[in-house]
């Protein structure tokens, strides 16, 4: 399915009440984004990227690592679904509604072919503007994370290794990219 394009505006709100049919529903600035249920090698793209992102988090405890669903709000006409991310320690725990999140340390989204457009331009503009720190973009096909900053005009292509500190007084997580991809999309 994809993107709408109209002038209507669409609000939060609205976007909770849409049916839960299998699409995922985003809005973003007012526009309707609306992307099918993820192929499996989505999902196991983020379950993989969880399971190296989790113990890291954990261990420093730095915040919570957590997965879609979960209607993010970043303002009344913005409710966006990272497909992983990641809160701070202090708000992590505090969490019973999605409404409580008020900022995160790191947004991913993998790319899928009816996502790439609101993953590459609309989300990452958004996030950029919210102050995220960091957005990365998982290219499966291309075996490559895209890092955005918020002032970032172009992306960080990163195909070898990926680190991250969000806590500078905390080690930084160095993703090796190849081991990564490879558990992803094992050679056949």
């Amino acid at each position: 399915m994809g993107m709408p394009q109209t002038a209507e505006r669409w609000t939060a709100e609205r976007v909770k009440a849409l049916p839960a049919d299998g699409n995922r529903y985003e809005c973003v600035d007012g526009e309707l984004l609306v992307t099918p249920a993820p192929r499996p090698r989505h999902q196991v793209a983020l379950q993989t990227l969880f399971l190296r992102l989790h113990p890291y988090m954990a261990e420093h405890g730095l915040g919570d690592a957590l997965l879609s669903p979960a209607d993010i709000e970043l303002d009344p006409e913005t409710l966006v679904q990272p497909d992983l991310f990641v809160v701070p320690q202090g708000e992590s725990r505090r969490l019973t509604t999605w409404k409580d999140v008020s900022r995160l340390l790191l947004a991913v989204e993998v790319l899928s072919p009816s996502s790439a457009r609101a993953d590459r331009i609309v989300k990452r503009r958004r996030y950029q503007r919210a102050g995220v720190p960091e957005y990365w973009v998982v290219d499966l096909d291309a075996r490559l994370i895209e890092r955005w900053r918020p002032g970032d005009e172009r992306p960080e292509l990163l195909s070898d290794t990926l680190t991250w500190q969000p806590d500078p007084s905390s080690p930084a997580l160095a993703l090796d990219l190849g081991p990564l991809f490879r558990d992803i999309l094992p050679e056949t």
